[in-house]
């Protein structure tokens, strides 16, 4: 095992998709019929929000290559059966095309009763995401790193965004996902909490006061699992290949590690206005790797790979002992010569249109291997 003789800080990667039909590009509802298609995946295929709408998980993981396996098998499994119904798997963080259909809301009572809280607001949530969880040792440990990702927080967003076209046109954004989220009535990036039951007394106010239905819909970017003794970290949007999104949850990992860490070391806790961190991010799913990022602990902007750079220099150390710096730094470099994923889609739309978004999401699913 990697790492040095240090046990590695275990962790999981969810991954939500859209179902398109392969020749308009439009969500299609077929979650359902997908799922019973393939048996062989049990209950690592699940419905998601809307009916056009699929996500899995991965088992809890110590190395890449167990997160590469599950994501990989699951996309090429499921994948093959998409095809075989003229449907495509698609990892964008939004459709291209169909998101002023009202999506059809998937028969369970608590995705019924969010749609109740939600009512037009809900009605075109089609966002889909890569969400990383990770192992924590206590909530009073998660809040603390909760505060110091927060610096980072920008270099995450514009790193994974991938959802540049709404309705059939350029957004301007890099992550038009994350402007739909913000008519959630929780958004953005938490702010400080003193310690763990101050974050527990926080959510329990936003339920008992009506804010939210439960503590299912904490939708900060980032938050505490409420079953599980993890962190997790929302920001990301679907990622066109499987093998982004472990990369870039093995970088999660490491931030994660290296906060614990500081905190160890006694290291004080960074002071960060949560507005500039919330206009940091917005700033980010905008721009993407395309322009400046802002960093929140200085309120200054650069170029956006100054803060990435920044970002991964705080936790080379922590790659080195897991055994991932090469396969963070063949990430990072693909981004920085492509311009990343959202770049990638709006060269394909200005060529093909949406027939060649199609055609980059199909060949990014089909693209996993088909691991054991």
């Amino acid at each position: 095992m990697a790492g040095h003789g240090r046990s590695l800080r275990r962790f999981g990667v969810e991954e939500e998709y859209l179902l398109l039909d392969a020749d308009s590009g439009r969500p299609t509802d077929q979650a359902a019929d997908l799922i019973r298609s393939v048996p062989e995946l049990g209950d690592r295929a699940e419905r998601e929000f809307f009916s056009s709408q699929m996500e899995t998980a991965t088992p809890v993981c110590t190395e890449a290559a167990e997160a590469e396996q599950a994501l990989g098998r699951f996309r090429s499994v499921v994948s093959r059966a998409a095809s075989a119904r003229g449907v495509v798997l698609a990892g964008s963080g939004l459709p291209p095309v169909g998101g002023e259909t009202e999506g059809t809301v998937t028969p369970r009572l608590r995705y019924r009763a969010i749609e109740s809280e939600m009512r037009t607001a809900g009605a075109d949530q089609y966002g889909t995401g890569t969400h990383v969880h990770v192992e924590i040792p206590s909530r009073d440990a998660g809040v603390d790193v909760l505060a110091r990702l927060s610096r980072w927080a920008p270099a995450l967003m514009a790193i994974t965004a991938n959802s540049p076209h709404w309705c059939g046109e350029p957004t301007g954004f890099a992550s038009w996902r994350y402007v739909k989220s913000l008519s959630w009535p929780l958004a953005g990036y938490p702010p400080p909490f003193i310690d763990g039951d101050d974050y527990a007394a926080a959510v329990e106010r936003l339920v008992g006061s009506g804010v939210l239905l439960d503590t299912g819909v904490v939708t900060w970017l980032a938050r505490l699992s409420e079953h599980y003794p993890t962190l997790e970290l929302r920001i990301a949007d679907a990622q066109l290949e499987s093998a982004d999104a472990v990369a870039f949850a093995l970088i999660v990992r490491a931030l994660v590690e290296s906060a614990l860490e500081d905190a160890r070391e006694g290291g004080e806790r960074p002071r960060m206005s949560p507005g500039l961190v919330n206009g940091a991010v917005w700033m980010a799913a905008r721009d993407g790797l395309g322009a400046e990022l802002v960093d929140p602990l200085t309120g200054r902007a650069a170029p956006a790979f100054e803060l990435i750079d920044a970002m991964y220099g705080s936790v080379e150390r922590e790659l080195s002992r897991a055994g991932d710096l090469d396969r963070v730094d063949d990430y990072l470099s693909r981004l920085r010569r492509s311009g990343g994923p959202a770049k990638l889609q709006r060269e394909r739309f200005a060529r093909s249109g949406v027939e060649g978004l199609v055609e980059l999401y199909r060949s990014g699913s089909e693209a996993a291997p088909a691991a054991a």
